[in-house]
């Protein structure tokens, strides 16, 4: 498990920036970066071995977005608590957005919780990291900063007894400026394959983070999802990194991207 922080967390706590001034058009959310549970949820009526399965974070997946963060001089911002607290990349009208089953997993103490005790746990990590994301955003849009969005997560080998093939999947919906090139650039490593909104899709609500900050401001993006036997240790997640850093650094953007984001960066400068 992550290394203890202190029981209980202040709003301020639960979400952290890595290199908020990057210069890279690239901005990288880790929306499931985290398993810690502050004290006052207790372990939910989980064992310890839970708090360390894929059920309670995305393993992986905040080192090799860490390191593309500091090597493409880019911007990330990544949740501090356990998703089985709330999940920060779903709706607050989302069914699973405190879950009570994780696969195949009951979460005893998620169940019956009051309104009071639903906003309590939005309060604490979903609002800032969103919040944060915003400002952040918002902020590079208003000094004409070109934008583009990435979602870094990790996915299980095996889901529901189904196993799942892929190395790596390239989530996205009808807006494929970055993730069309991107996907074109994976296909060409020799021994890698590759899923086309696999083993999600936008239609498993799992691109909320990327609808609320890219989407409603017609600003490229795309969702990254490594399988977590490939990033279980430091040179499976120093190799992604690497070679993810490699693809976004030479990457050529779909002509559109460029032309729609000088776009929205004119139109949020002449309201501001």
């Amino acid at each position: 498990m992550e290394k203890a922080r202190p029981a209980s967390l202040a709003s301020s706590d639960t979400v952290r920036v890595m290199n908020p001034g990057g210069s890279s058009p690239f901005v990288l959310t880790c929306d499931h970066a985290s398993n810690f549970l502050p004290t006052e949820f207790g372990t939910l009526g989980l064992a310890a071995e839970d708090l360390t399965r894929h059920i309670a974070w995305d393993p992986g997946a905040l080192p090799v977005a860490s390191r593309m963060a500091q090597a493409l001089d880019a911007t990330l911002v990544e949740t501090r608590i356990s998703r089985l607290v709330v999940d920060c990349n779903r709706s607050l009208d989302a069914p699973d957005l405190v879950p009570q089953v994780s696969e195949t997993t009951a979460i005893p103490g998620n169940t019956g919780l009051s309104e009071k005790q639903l906003a309590a746990r939005v309060a604490v990590s979903w609002q800032p990291f969103h919040s944060t994301i915003e400002r952040i955003v918002e902020e590079r849009l208003a000094r004409g900063q070109e934008t583009r969005l990435v979602s870094v997560h990790s996915f299980t080998p095996v889901y529901k007894s189904k196993n799942r093939p892929w190395h790596i999947g390239i989530i996205h919906d009808e807006d494929s400026r970055l993730a069309a090139p991107l996907i074109a650039a994976l296909k060409r490593l020799a021994g890698v394959t590759v899923g086309v909104n696999e083993p999600y899709s936008p239609a498993d609500r799992v691109y909320f983070t990327l609808e609320r900050h890219a989407r409603s401001r017609g600003l490229p993006c795309a969702m990254i999802e490594i399988r977590n036997d490939e990033i279980s240790g430091e040179t499976g997640q120093r190799k992604w990194a690497d070679l993810l850093t490699g693809i976004f650094s030479n990457l050529e953007p779909e002509e559109a991207m460029g032309s729609r984001q000088r776009a929205v960066g004119k139109s949020v400068l002449s309201a501001s």
